[in-house]
């Protein structure tokens, strides 16, 4: 849930101006972490800690105190009563100021404290002087044209901070909230002793609560309507405040006015339809004599000294009646509402729906259109921001305490955040062909591209490194495989060992993986670059005792086993990973581990092997299967169950052992206290070995993850310890199908699980470590169980996961040919022959504002055939489609619903709602 931009923003950076707040801190216009002149060589860790002052001198507060009761004086003598406890940061105050109604659009300011200007990162135990009853001071800073102009954005965003145009259209990482609409009447207005007032429906008459349902869900109803599908409120009243807010054509100021302090000029236009030139100094802002088409850049009435304001809506409450009613009563709406809504978080969804609404004129952020950095890179090198060195280093920020955690979980959230709002601009410029490629002249699936110090490239089997593993499939598969293990050594955390910073982005039926990029790698070639693992999948395999040291330390919690492979000179080196992960040492001296789509064991259910035959429990299910590709993983997950089924195992089979070794002695058997240490020892031994514990004193199972890889060799010392190996693997395959999977369905049948939809039944597979490509098999087992019609609704869910699943992986390739021209024409079209009952659906060509007016009668546009090649899909040719990849992917036939889909369309069209 994403608001405007005006929310607070959690782990801002730090400003150039110890404790002065900009709106790129709390406002973040530009998205800014590093300096705040927009240059972006280094992101600093904040420096302030506990029982240090801003200055660096050593305080003896007491910070044990419960809350410290501040005044915070405002700029015209308004005083406020903040409570806070000594362990919070100064940025804490300033957060609470861009939260009050009256003070939220102001910008650039400092917090002041006895004549001293304090840290934002500061904890208030570590201010000397501080007690209860002092006074911070909030003083207006001079402006900059950097600072003007966000000052001037965050304006324009708290203008629209109601307005849902963004997130319908998904632009500047807003997203839908349907919080508002089921909380709204829970939050009321503000007291008179501060307090919200609360309001609910418990409150009102019995009779006057509606609780039936609406009539179009109810069976019956002619009419869907796809509006209960969005966030509806009781008021929606747009409040307009302004009929223009635009930069003047009289920018940049000239020379003299800059030595006067004139930053740019702006034009407003009220609802009163008054045109206004204001002027955007150091000092603040005021209205000056310029028109359209004579410059006049003095002060309108220079008598008046009000008409200087240091924020641009308090001139505008002095010169605009109307803006003023409207801007506070709009205010007034945005903080009654909840507060999870307006903070701002990069986990962005986007709606298949959205309603049409006009377009809005905004020259703001048409300014920001025209002045992006897409296709301009080389006039703007001194502000790129170099990604994977603020990741790292905000990975090496120190966590020895609370409140130094709290803040390294902040700033990787705020840097998170950033990289993942920039490759996702970048992908899509990307796809729709607005950068150029660093290789040019290579076909498109294979042309890579770096911009804005990030590294972007096709989820296509480019070189055909998984030729041999199911091509696109196993490149598609790969990408997100390889965020997986990502994830999986950034929880484990090791220190020295370094990750890149990956967001997989899929747009316009492209898979486009964008990476931070290590220092040096694009100066040499990757051979030179790799000191761990392989680059050909085994054939050629170096290590390095550093990296072995490093994964040796995550090894035990990702389960994975150390081991012995030969290289290409036969020579035995040592491993702990996959042979395909890669590590390589950047020119900054860090060691980057990357290619790790093979972090977790395989899934041989799925993967064929000459020679090898499952246990009894797969085989009777029909494992294993081909699948598309040969890169088919368990989840972490099932790693996790499986080892605490293990662990029962051998409790058990431990406990049984001693208890027979026990029978035995008190049937006579003469023992020795040596003996019976031995004994003890001999039957904790074959236990570990009978489970397949690699260690013969203590329960340990890891997983070799080169056991089936194909190229690789093993030295005769790791023979004894591969039997091991592929009987776990097999044990795991088993334990899904034969445990998990029977769990799953019992406790759906229980109403242990009670799945409402298509992402609730996905979490609850996961849980159980049940990878989606099972749901097939699942469906088959719930429709002969003896209890189905317990299961019914969770086997329309599932059948509901499949059709939705396979849809995607056609619209995927679908999309990929259609012109960008005809997209919404060609989607529209996917759509009616998806959800429609008419079977000869045919689509729309032509669009008419792309004809010529005077011979739209008498010739139609001529749009190339390949293009045009959507247009051929037919309700029944989809169909076709997917059942024959519902066979595919997910081993169940939908034969009966392609022969009687029209009857159950309204179905097809919930369970693509749910989604």
């Amino acid at each position: 849930m994403v608001s405007k931009g005006a929310g607070t923003e959690i782990g801002s950076a730090t400003s150039s101006h110890p404790g002065k707040e900009t709106a790129d801190n709390w406002a973040d216009s530009e998205r800014s972490v590093a300096l705040p002149n927009g240059t972006s060589s280094k992101m600093i860790p904040p420096t302030g800690s506990a029982g240090r002052a801003a200055n660096g001198v050593e305080t003896n507060i007491d910070a044990s105190q419960d809350t410290f009761n501040i005044k915070v004086q405002l700029p015209g003598s308004d005083i406020i009563d903040l409570h806070l406890p000594p362990q919070e940061m100064v940025q804490e105050i300033a957060r609470v100021l861009m939260e009050r109604e009256d003070t939220c659009h102001r910008t650039c300011f400092s917090i002041q404290h006895d004549g001293n200007i304090l840290d934002n990162f500061a904890e208030l135990a570590s201010i000397e002087g501080l007690k209860d009853g002092s006074v911070f001071r909030v003083v207006e800073e001079p402006y900059t044209i950097r600072e003007s102009r966000l000052h001037i954005r965050h304006i324009q965003d708290l203008l629209k901070s109601l307005d849902l145009g963004d997130a319908y259209n998904g632009i500047e990482c807003n997203s839908l909230s349907f919080l508002n609409s089921f909380s709204e009447g829970d939050i009321g207005e503000t007291s008179a002793s501060g307090k919200r007032k609360r309001r609910s429906v418990s409150d009102q008459p019995l009779d006057t609560v509606e609780c039936s349902p609406p009539e179009c869900i109810l069976p019956g109803a002619k009419d869907r309507p796809l509006s209960l599908l969005q966030p509806m409120t009781m008021d929606n009243k747009h409040l307009q405040c302004l009929k223009s807010l635009m930069m003047n054509g009289w920018n940049p100021p000239p020379g003299n006015r800059k030595m006067r302090g004139d930053l740019m000029y702006l034009n407003v236009i009220t609802m009163e339809d008054r045109h206004i030139s204001i002027t955007a100094s150091t000092r603040g802002f005021f209205i000056n004599q310029s028109t359209a088409v004579e410059f006049n850049p003095k002060p309108d009435n220079p008598n008046n000294p009000n008409l200087l304001c240091h924020s641009l809506v308090d001139l505008l409450n002095q010169i605009s009646p109307i803006f003023k009613k409207n801007f506070a009563a709009l205010q007034k709406k945005r903080t009654n509402s909840h507060p999870f809504t307006r903070l701002a978080t990069p986990l962005q969804t986007y709606s298949w729906i959205i309603p049409h609404k006009p377009h809005t004129i905004d020259f703001v952020r048409a300014e920001n259109v025209y002045t992006s950095p897409i296709c301009h890179e080389e006039h703007i090198s001194g502000q790129i921001r170099d990604w994977n060195e603020e990741l790292q280093i905000t990975r090496e920020m120190p966590s020895q305490n609370p409140m130094q955690q709290l803040l390294k979980e902040q700033t990787i959230f705020k840097v998170s955040s950033d990289f993942v709002a920039a490759a996702i601009s970048g992908a899509m410029a990307v796809v729709d062909g607005s950068i150029i490629a660093i290789n040019p002249g290579e076909y498109i699936k294979m042309q890579m591209f770096v911009w804005n110090n990030i590294f972007f490239s096709f989820g296509f089997d480019i070189r055909e490194n998984f030729k041999e593993s199911g091509g696109d499939h196993a490149a598609y598969a790969a990408s997100s495989s390889d965020l997986k293990g990502i994830q999986a050594y950034t929880d484990v955390n090791v220190e020295g060992l370094h990750l890149l910073g990956t967001v997989i982005v899929d747009y316009r039926g492209y898979r486009v993986v964008a990476q931070s990029i290590i220092p040096g790698i694009l100066e040499q070639e990757q051979e030179q670059n790799v000191v761990y693992g392989s680059i050909d999948f085994g054939k050629a395999v170096t290590s390095h005792h550093e990296y072995v040291g490093l994964l040796l330390k995550a090894s035990k919690p990702l389960r994975i086993q150390k081991h012995m492979i030969l290289n290409e000179m036969d020579q035995p080196i040592m491993l702990c990973s996959s042979v395909d992960c890669k590590g390589i040492v950047g020119n900054d001296g860090r060691r980057y581990f990357l290619d790790l789509f093979r972090t977790f064991p395989l899934d041989l259910n799925y993967l064929p092997i000459a020679g090898e035959e499952l246990h009894g429990e797969c085989q009777r299910l029909g494992f294993p299967k081909e699948y598309r590709h040969k890169l088919c993983s368990v989840r972490p997950e099932l790693v996790e169950n499986f080892i605490q089924y293990k662990n029962i195992q051998f409790s058990e089979l431990l406990k049984e052992k001693m208890r027979r070794r026990r029978s035995l002695m008190e049937d006579g058997e003469g023992t020795t206290e040596t003996n019976d240490y031995t004994r003890d020892d001999e039957v904790l031994r074959s236990t570990c070995q009978e489970v397949g514990s690699i260690n013969e004193g203590i329960f340990d199972i890891r997983f070799n993850l080169n056991v089936y890889a194909p190229d690789v060799r093993f030295p005769e010392c790791e023979l004894e310890s591969l039997k091991v190996q592929k009987r776990l693997m097999k044990d795991i395959a088993a334990f899904v199908v034969s445990v998990q999977i029977p769990s799953f369905i019992k406790d759906c049948e229980g109403h242990v699980l009670m799945p409402a939809d298509g992402a609730t039944i996905t979490d609850a597979l996961h849980k159980y470590g049940i990878n989606i490509r099972y749901i097939g098999k699942i469906t088959q087992l719930i429709s002969q169980s003896e209890n189905k019609q317990y299961l019914e609704h969770i086997s329309r869910l599932l059948i509901g996961e499949i059709i939705t699943r396979v849809a995607k992986h056609v619209v995927v390739l679908y999309q990929q040919n259609v012109e960008i021209s005809a997209l919404s024409l060609a989607i529209s079209h996917f759509l009616n022959c998806f959800l429609s009952s008419h079977n000869n659906g045919a689509a729309h060509l032509l669009p008419g504002e792309l004809a010529s007016r005077k011979k739209r009668n008498k010739r139609k546009m001529r749009i190339p055939e390949n293009d045009l090649a959507w247009a051929s899909l037919t309700c029944t040719e989809l169909w076709k489609q997917i059942n024959s990849e519902a066979v595919e992917s997910f081993d169940y036939a939908l034969a009966w619903y392609v022969i009687a889909w029209a009857g159950v369309q309204v179905t097809f069209y919930i369970i693509l709602c749910c989604r």
